[in-house]
């Protein structure tokens, strides 16, 4: 199915909205909480002839006002965070880059000369925790006051619903952090994913009948699994399954060129024990795709990592994990 998202990566870049639905906020994992919300700015923007905005930011504010960027780690890249809200159906993103200027303008000059100014909200709907402008002073009872001078119309995200946002991040990113995967895909309503280049590895799993792809994680902030084991399908193929274009976003499911195979995330300390490596093998396949970015698609956690007493127990072990990985995938 093909759904077409406009996206705007400065102020500069927008257009006339006809009737906007707006929401602001970071989405970050897009999961099953965010997508109540996504549900509710459908609905209200059909009711009126309206459009669906969504505006978010970039960098993470997080990394520009916290004297801290140690504990930022992301479900979701800048890119994949775009696909997914395509994939909901929203017709506008808006990508604000947030500066240190952008964060110390006053709360009226932010409802007055960004929201007002540039969007022309028919409807905004947000939190009762939401916050803005210099010190986060502006809040929900600052937009109720001004909808009258404004005319827009404001409706409040139900607190359970944002509690529940809240709530679901911080355990995704605990269950990720702690290889289980499983319940991280149920909150997310979706397998988790990341994307890697594959680069040069020693090739020991050539040599044992397990070739494997070693990834480099293509973005840093990308929160990354914990150790272990997992059964994941691989999409070798990116750009087959998608057009992305500065502008604009359409993407068709591509789920037939997911691959099946089996990735390990630790130090191998069989063979060596001191780098943490990441590598996939996937089943049926010889390709060269050095170079390549590569998406995985975690299904299952199968085990920890586990130090061997030589490479034959070791790879009886993988003869397992495969057996394992296929059952399950």
């Amino acid at each position: 199915m093909l759904s077409i998202m406009k996206i705007y990566r400065s102020i500069g870049q927008l257009q006339a909205f006809r009737n906007a639905v707006i929401t602001i906020g970071t989405f970050d994992g897009v999961h099953e909480g965010h997508r109540k919300i996504i549900a509710h700015l459908k609905q209200e923007a059909e009711t009126i002839n309206g459009e669906t905005v969504i505006i978010t930011f970039h960098p993470h504010p997080r990394k520009v006002v916290s004297s801290s960027i140690l504990g930022i780690r992301l479900i979701n890249t800048l890119d994949e965070k775009i696909e997914l809200l395509a994939d909901a159906g929203i017709d506008h993103l808006v990508i604000i880059p947030f500066t240190e200027a952008f964060a110390n303008q006053s709360a009226e000059d932010y409802i007055q000369n960004f929201l007002i100014k540039n969007f022309h909200p028919h409807t905004i709907i947000t939190g009762y925790d939401h916050r803005f402008g210099k010190d986060r002073l502006g809040d929900y009872r600052l937009l109720e006051k001004m909808a009258p001078v404004y005319n827009y119309v404001l409706k409040e995200i139900p607190k359970h619903v944002l509690d529940e946002i809240a709530i679901s991040s911080t355990n995704i990113r605990e269950a990720i952090i702690h290889s289980d995967i499983e319940t991280a895909d149920k909150l997310l309503g979706y397998n988790f994913f990341f994307e890697g280049v594959v680069v040069d590895g020693d090739k020991l799993g050539r040599k044992l009948g397990y070739p494997t792809a070693n990834l480099k994680m293509s973005d840093e902030e990308k929160i990354v699994p914990g150790n272990g084991i997992y059964a994941v399908y691989i999409d070798v193929n990116r750009q087959s399954a998608i057009g992305n274009t500065e502008n604009s976003y359409s993407r068709f499911t591509a789920d037939d060129l997911r691959l099946k195979g089996m990735m390990s995330i630790g130090f191998r300390p069989t063979v060596d024990g001191k780098k943490k490596v990441i590598e996939v093998n996937i089943f049926d396949f010889d390709k060269d795709i050095y170079g390549k970015t590569i998406r995985v698609y975690m299904k299952k956690y199968l085990r920890p990592e586990v130090k061997f007493n030589d490479l034959d127990e070791l790879v009886k072990q993988i003869d397992q994990d495969k057996i394992e990985s296929l059952n399950v995938l």
